[in-house]
């Protein structure tokens, strides 16, 4: 059989940062792969990380299999730091949470529930969107319809393609919704912009997952978790994917969790049901050790202080990387062409160029961005930022007329 297959294209960005380690050059700057860089350039082990990790190694805590749905604790704080400490939902029983490795494995059994609840079911999914998301939705047996997302200028998001999108859809289909820090372009709704669209999902009929995995990137925990707070007020269904990779710092640890919201709670044993049954065909139950660290902090007073300061450090570092960016493109370019910058969000920045502007980065100056434009903004720092701003006024100043969405210098 293995004569038959055909070699499966890299991914978009993994498959590049192998192309990144095998450069030789020493001026290389990787700001590919969405993982958070200090001011030195490097992914830290956060100090509430270490820590629990420590007080995991004096317990000596059995390496027994987990439940199918993981460890309790987790998903009560998860449940929690989501949907906050006393949410309707919550007390009417309305709410059925599972650790999952990572929010891909999440997306993954919402897509399966999704798919299971009836045939030539759909998703809505913005275009551009993460790379992994049609082939996670596709791989359940979902219709993946793209929508689009940015305006013409690509400089603020569509809300009308948006609207229009969803009173497209046929009621029970899905939409995937970017919560905070939309991967990859950085551009978020706008409060009133989520109003307008939840509103449509619910007259629609529409089921939202929304992709929760920059939780805390964009304002604060609080504040990023609001509008899944608000939509679940409602007898609505949802489901909820979040990742700890960013705002723990615990990406090679994979850990997640899925969480699903009910119109009643005499639904919810059956939905559990289902989860459980999808997870244990899938990869039978989740990983311990990194569910053990993220339990360990909340449970701990003293680490989810710590906790909190180092996820507010990480996203007040991110914002000056942005800020410092426009800075140093206005600069060179003028004002104008890259000021839609600075009103993105979280670890990404769709930058506009395009993927010619991206190769002659990589290939001229070093500078690996993914071929959608997309920049890694946690991957700036004071020693690379000024060659990264001259690479990308280098590349643009040569551009033809069609080369950015917008006007460059």
């Amino acid at each position: 059989m293995f004569e038959k297959l055909s070699v499966a294209p890299p991914d978009p960005v993994f498959g590049l940062l192998e192309v990144f380690k095998a450069d030789p050059r020493p001026e290389k700057i990787n700001l590919t792969v969405g993982v958070y860089q200090d001011a030195d350039g490097r992914t830290p082990v956060l100090d509430c990380v270490q820590r629990a990790e420590q007080i995991l190694a004096d317990r000596a805590v059995s390496k027994a299999y987990l439940p199918i749905d993981g460890l309790g604790e987790f998903n009560a704080a998860l449940q929690r730091l989501v949907l906050g400490e006393s949410h309707p939902a919550t007390g009417d029983g309305r709410v059925f949470t599972a650790q999952t490795p990572g929010g891909t494995a999440a997306l993954r059994i919402a897509a399966e529930m999704v798919a299971s609840s009836g045939p030539g079911k759909k998703i809505l999914v913005s275009n551009p969107t993460w790379a992994n998301h049609p082939q996670i939705f596709s791989a359940a047996g979902l219709q993946v319809t793209p929508w689009k997302y940015l305006n013409d200028s690509g400089t603020a998001v569509d809300l009308d393609a948006a609207l229009a999108a969803i009173d497209a859809a046929s009621p029970g289909d899905a939409v995937l919704l970017h919560t905070v820090c939309h991967n990859p372009t950085g551009f978020d709704f706008d409060r009133s912009q989520w109003n307008l669209v939840l509103h449509h999902v619910r007259e629609r009929g529409l089921v939202p997952v929304f992709d929760f995995a920059y939780q805390g990137f964009r304002e604060s925990l609080d504040a990023d978790a609001a509008i899944i707070q608000e939509f679940c007020l409602d007898d609505q269904e949802a489901f909820v994917c979040s990742s700890f990779s960013k705002n723990f710092g615990l990406y090679s640890e994979r850990v997640g969790g899925v969480i699903a919201v009910g119109r009643q709670a005499s639904h919810m044993p059956a939905v559990g049901s289902q989860i459980k049954a999808h997870i244990r065909t899938f990869y039978s139950t989740p990983p311990a050790h990194g569910g053990r660290i993220v339990q360990t902090v909340f449970s701990q007073p003293e680490l989810t202080v710590m906790w909190h300061g180092e996820l507010a450090a990480m996203r007040t570092r991110i914002g000056q990387m942005r800020q410092r960016l426009v800075q140093e493109l206005a600069g060179r370019c003028g004002d104008a062409p890259f000021s839609f910058l600075a009103s993105q969000a979280g670890m990404f920045s769709f930058s506009g160029l395009n993927a010619v502007q991206a190769r002659q980065l990589r290939d001229d100056h070093a500078v690996y961005i993914v071929d959608s434009g997309r920049i890694n903004v946690a991957g700036l720092n004071e020693n690379n930022i000024v060659a990264v701003a001259d690479a990308i006024a280098a590349v643009t100043e040569t551009r033809d007329s069609s080369a950015v969405r917008q006007q460059v210098c």
